[in-house]
């Protein structure tokens, strides 16, 4: 039995003791058993709610692993897979926004910064291929 129903069982026994509406003790057993119901409604209301945002959260979980997954592939910058592309991040000079590239992009000379769209180049000219 759940908390409304086990309130509506306690109002009902107090109307079949037909206790005296009119007495101090009447009254304020028939304030406290009223309080009680709406109490009781205003936790399942709340226990609803509750579920709704609980699911909400799950969904939005999940379509945040879909981006982790586009973004960086299969666990491809957390760690978890010694083979996964390198990745790169920078600052843009222009809106401060954070970017993050690959290796081919680094290699292209060039990469465009998602927030402002400010072209970003790269001049890896003075770069020796064996330095780490």
């Amino acid at each position: 039995m759940g908390i409304t129903e086990r309130a509506a069982y306690l109002k009902g026994l107090a109307e079949g003791l037909k206790l005296n509406q009119e007495s101090n003790e009447g009254k304020i057993l028939s304030a406290a058993l009223d309080l009680l119901e709406d109490m009781a409604l205003e936790i399942k209301s709340l226990r609803a709610d509750q579920e709704d945002i609980s699911d909400r959260l799950d969904s939005v979980s999940d379509d945040l692993e879909d981006v982790e997954e586009i973004l960086f592939g299969n666990e491809a910058g957390y760690g978890g897979d010694e083979d996964a592309e390198t990745r790169y991040s920078i600052r843009c000079p222009e809106c401060g926004g954070k970017v993050i590239f690959d290796e081919d992009a680094l290699e292209s000379g060039e990469i465009i910064c998602p927030e402002c769209g400010q072209t970003l180049t790269f001049d890896l000219s003075g770069q020796d291929d064996e330095e780490n």
